[in-house]
Formats: C-alpha cells, sequence, structure tokens
C-alpha cells in the first residue's frame, strides 16, 4: 500500500493543492487541507473499490475538505498569521496567479469546484459525477464561468 500511495501523492499533489487554493486563495491554509486530503487518502484508500476513476474520488475527499474547512473557519474568530518567509515565486507569473485565485475564490461554490477541477484537467463527466450535475450542464458552466474569468483578467490587464 505505501508504493500505491506515495505514486497516488507524487501524481496528485500539485493538483490537490491548486484545487485547495481555488477555494481558499491562502497559500498557508491550502497546504494544510491538502495534507489533511493526502491523510484522508491514506486511511481510505485500503477501502476504495475502484467504482470511480482514482482521481475522481480524490477531487471529492479534497472538495469535501475544503467545505469542510471553510465551514469550521467560519465559526472560529480570525487571528493575524505571520508573513511567511521562505516561500518565493516568479513575480509575474505570481501576481497573475494570485488574481485567478482570487476570481476563482469569489465564486460561488459549485463553481469553484467545477472551475478548479477543469484547470486540472479532470474529465468534464468526472467533474459531472464529483458535484452531481449532468455534464452537459458542466460543458456549459464551464463555459460561463471562463467567461466571466475572462472579463475579470482584461479589467485587471488595463
Amino acid at each position: 500500500m505505501n508504493m500505491v500511495f506515495e505514486e497516488i501523492y507524487r501524481d496528485y499533489w500539485n493538483k490537490v493543492f491548486r484545487i485547495c487554493m481555488g477555494y481558499v486563495n491562502d497559500h498557508d491554509w491550502a497546504r494544510d487541507i491538502a495534507q489533511d486530503t493526502f491523510i484522508a487518502i491514506w486511511k481510505q484508500l485500503p477501502n476504495f473499490r475502484n467504482e470511480a476513476a482514482i482521481g475522481t474520488w480524490i477531487f471529492r475527499i479534497a472538495s469535501n475538505n475544503c467545505l469542510r474547512q471553510i465551514e469550521r473557519n467560519n465559526k472560529m474568530p480570525r487571528a493575524e498569521m505571520p508573513e511567511q518567509i521562505e516561500y518565493k515565486a516568479d513575480p509575474d507569473k505570481e501576481s497573475q496567479t494570485q488574481f485567478l485565485y482570487k476570481c476563482i475564490a469569489e465564486l460561488p461554490e459549485t463553481d469553484r469546484i467545477i472551475i478548479s477541477l477543469e484547470l486540472e484537467n479532470v474529465k468534464q463527466a468526472e467533474i459531472a459525477s464529483i458535484v452531481g450535475l449532468s455534464e452537459t450542464n458542466v460543458r456549459v458552466k464551464v463555459f460561463r464561468i471562463k467567461e466571466k474569468l475572462t472579463k475579470k483578467f482584461e479589467k485587471y490587464e488595463h
């Protein structure tokens, strides 16, 4: 099981982290949720029955973890966190990426899940399975979300 988990971790860590960023738009918090997601995957892996694709199962766990953490955070008072010093990124791409995460975080919950999974190249049939919508409905929503994000980026760049 260790080899399988290591392979899953290697293949899905970045994807799960980006999905979490789409939900919370906070690097440290997204990393914590991604870690919790992989703890849940580790614990539940022996029970995985191959009824869905492994990616679909992982993304569903990640989405559920994000929603639980957001709900829990909304119930707790917020405290100032120290700025992270070790994280360094390309400043040009970083500002665009941060703006994208900010825009995604402002979307309604279902739209956040859909676009986060779409950005991870998850098949729309799998996205439909995760969010409980038809594939056609997911396709339409992806189109509309991309339109919204494009308009926000056009305003951002001008």
